[in-house]
């Protein structure tokens, strides 16, 4: 299971941290054998990939929207990844969803959400402009 929390209502300009548990195996692996992304959906428009980290945390890709504002992290003991968002805008409100790449290649980023198998419920975050 995948389980999304940290959105909420903000003004335009604050943070906000989303994070995401994961428990359970997939594909037989632990959490440090997936690659893990944040993906977003905001009304009327397709879901979109936010930022992206692979297997242990090196290597991150990020949406051009989020580069410079926006961090991909994970802690691998707690089988969390997290999405530190700052100067949010009022483009940035959608659904938040983290999801799971469980045949991950450890170097690999994955940013096609076709390549990731399984999804939280999602998180909303809401900016006012």
């Amino acid at each position: 299971q995948l389980q999304a929390s940290g959105g909420g209502l903000v003004q335009a300009g604050d943070s906000l941290r989303l994070s995401c548990v994961v428990s359970g195996r997939f594909n037989g692996r632990t959490f440090s054998g997936y690659a893990m992304a944040w993906f977003r959906q905001a009304p009327g428009k397709e879901r979109e990939i936010v930022a992206a980290i692979n297997r242990n945390g090196a290597s991150t890709d990020y949406a051009d929207s989020a580069k410079g504002r926006f961090t991909i992290s994970r802690d691998n003991a707690k089988n969390m990844v997290y999405l530190q968002m700052n100067n949010l805008k009022f483009e940035d409100t959608a659904v938040y969803y983290c999801a799971v790449q469980p045949h991950a290649i450890l170097s690999a980023v994955y940013t096609l959400s076709r390549d990731y198998r399984f999804w939280g419920e999602g998180t909303l975050v809401t900016v006012s402009s």
